[in-house]
């Protein structure tokens, strides 16, 4: 049979790292929106690789559970390269935890459910999961371990306690990384790897929608004053991911890796630190 490799999310960093991992599988490349999946998947199958489409809603357990189905009825499932989501800029906070956060546990663990022995995959979470502050130890094994289809009922996650769509971004993708390392002890009994990749500012169609949005100034702020003092690139994603999914990464499982040119590192100790 087949190895299968599914990709979700068609946008420029899911591809990256497709192209370094896919080479001899089918790729089942899905994204919320159609147009985008069919126009990355001609670039892929002009690269010379194997690509099939489809539509998938994160937010959706049946959504999610056909794409899935879609995946094992071609092959096995040796690899999942999950880099959809939402930005502060780009929808409400519902949504953000909806679709980050919710979205994110349902892949995990759906995927989880099929992942076959050698497999593994990467999550894309955020720089921002770093600068969200220290959650209690309650709250982040609330975080990791909530049955999925319970997490959106958690009670720091209600509207009244998160108001603002940067901070439900962050809570979101602390949570990604925490989700990955409980889902890596079960994806281990699989004999599967996952790890989390949290990067910076990338340019993307997503970091082009902050940089002309309301938060462009403090976006040109990390760049600006951040050690490595440039954006990065969604290669550079890819090969950090290729890294993570391929035989040289075999001792690595349930991390996040942070990539982000030093903003964190400048925001606890250097010009980016709050005054």
């Amino acid at each position: 049979m087949s190895e299968v490799v599914i990709v979700i999310g068609a946008g420029s960093i899911g591809q990256a790292i497709a192209r370094r991992v896919s080479a001899g599988k089918l790729v089942v490349l899905a994204d919320l929106h159609e147009e985008n999946a069919h126009a990355a998947a001609e670039v892929m199958l002009d690269a010379g690789f194997d690509v099939r489409t489809a539509k998938v809603d994160v937010s959706s357990r049946s959504s999610v559970h056909a794409l899935v189905e879609q995946a094992t009825s071609l092959g096995d499932v040796t690899g999942l390269i999950h880099a959809a989501g939402v930005s502060p800029s780009q929808a409400s906070t519902g949504t953000i935890l909806a679709v980050d956060l919710y979205g994110t546990a349902v892949v995990l663990e759906v995927v989880g459910n099929v992942i076959a022995e050698g497999g593994a995959g990467v999550v894309i979470a955020s720089q921002s999961g770093h600068r969200l502050g220290t959650l209690t130890d309650e709250k982040s094994a609330a975080l990791a371990t909530t049955p999925t289809e319970e997490l959106l009922s958690l009670d720091f996650l209600q509207p009244d306690q998160v108001t603002d769509p940067l901070n439900a971004y962050q809570l979101a993708k602390r949570g990604n990384s925490l989700r990955v390392m409980a889902e890596a002890v079960r994806w281990g009994k699989r004999g599967a790897r996952i790890n989390t990749i949290s990067p910076g500012i990338i340019f993307t169609p997503l970091a082009r929608d902050e940089l002309s949005g309301p938060r462009a100034e403090g976006y040109r702020r990390m760049i600006d004053l951040c050690p490595v003092g440039r954006g990065g690139t969604p290669d550079e994603v890819g090969a950090l991911g290729a890294f993570l999914m391929g035989s040289n990464g075999a001792f690595i499982t349930g991390s996040d890796f942070l990539m982000d040119g030093g903003v964190t590192s400048s925001y606890f100790y250097g010009e980016l630190a709050p005054q």
